[in-house]
């Protein structure tokens, strides 16, 4: 079989800048025809397990019957994939998970049907579903990434730990609430259990876009040890990152070892320095990151309780938690504020 080789693309030639906005346009339109087909089939498959779910809710049919129609759809719908006994079964699932949860109607029409299968697959609780979808569709993931999001256990985490922040970050940044995590997941660099802060250091640059994809949307990267100059002494930050949602500068401290209070100071000295030399008069006040390798929770609501700058602190793992042990403490947690309830 002949391998035929890929075009070699074409040289630039003079006035080719004038056609960018051509191609744009012809990108952007190719972009919105998939969306608007996927669009179309998710909501084929709602309408198709809508009707099944009607057929066995009213004993019309048994469950022999769906078989019967997946061999009815292969026989006379040539070329037609996707409408298998199992996938027709996942369908009718679909419809009955969300045809009376008002709040995710418009959010699991943006997935693909990929998605779709991969959280009704995992998550248990109506909470869980609705997050995965509402960061889905948010963060623009990939089917992988979604998986990946969901070995991690990171709505157990969301949900069983909130960030801690100073008061100060609430109030000039409320919103980074919903931006900053109380961990986050480094698997993908590959650190073994003892490492230094130089081998943390480095795999995140080399690894950058992975690590901007662990942060979330709207983080971008500024520099590696940024200078900061005050008085006649040198210093630098480990990472600067500016965040285009918050408008501001985010100073990233990273330590591999717990938390300690003396590291707070350090990271409000960084702040100041950013805000008086540094900040642009259009931008929000900068704020801070400690992202430590371990922390104990009320050391940290002890250290942040006095701050006087917008500061967080997070912890990062190096490898999946285990995820059996945080289902369990999540089943606990809904259990407690089941009985609160009533």
């Amino acid at each position: 079989m002949e391998i035929r080789k890929p075009p070699t693309a074409l040289p630039p030639t003079p006035g080719d800048d004038r056609f960018g906005e051509v191609a744009q346009m012809i990108q952007q339109a190719r972009q919105r025809a998939v969306q608007t087909v996927n669009s179309q089939l998710i909501e084929l498959y709602w309408q198709v397990g809508a009707y099944i779910s009607h057929k066995l809710a009213t004993a019309e049919w048994g469950a022999a019957v769906v078989n019967q129609l997946a061999d009815y759809l292969a026989r006379t719908q040539s070329g037609l994939r996707g409408f298998t006994r199992s996938n027709l079964f996942r369908m009718r699932q679909f419809y009955e998970t969300y045809q009376s949860d008002e709040k995710v109607a418009t959010l699991w029409r943006l997935l693909s049907w990929s998605h779709h299968r991969l959280i009704l697959a995992q998550c248990k609780y109506p909470q869980e579903r609705e997050f995965y979808l509402a960061m889905t569709a948010r963060e623009h993931w990939s089917v992988r990434e979604l998986e990946r999001r969901l070995n991690s256990a990171l709505f157990e985490h969301h949900t069983l730990h909130s960030p801690q922040v100073s008061a100060v970050l609430r109030q000039t940044h409320p919103s980074a609430l919903d931006v900053f995590r109380d961990s986050y997941l480094l698997d993908f660099l590959g650190l073994p259990p003892a490492h230094e802060e130089a081998d943390l250091h480095k795999g995140l640059l080399l690894r950058l876009k992975d690590f901007l994809g662990e942060l979330g949307r709207d983080f971008c990267f500024i520099a590696t040890e940024y200078p900061l100059q005050v008085g006649s002494r040198d210093f630098a930050l480990d990472l600067l990152f500016f965040h285009r949602g918050l408008n501001c500068l985010v100073a990233l401290e990273l330590k591999v070892g717990r938390f300690e209070p003396e590291y707070l100071g350090k990271l409000n000295f960084y702040l100041e320095a950013l805000d008086r030399d540094h900040r642009k008069p259009h931008e929000n006040p900068a704020l801070g990151v400690l992202l430590c390798a371990s922390k104990d929770d009320e050391v940290v609501e002890y250290a942040l309780n006095r701050s006087l700058s917008p500061a967080l602190i997070a912890e990062y793992q190096t490898k999946l938690p285990d995820k059996q042990l945080l289902q369990a403490k999540l089943h606990e947690f809904y259990a407690l504020n089941t009985l609160a309830d009533k």
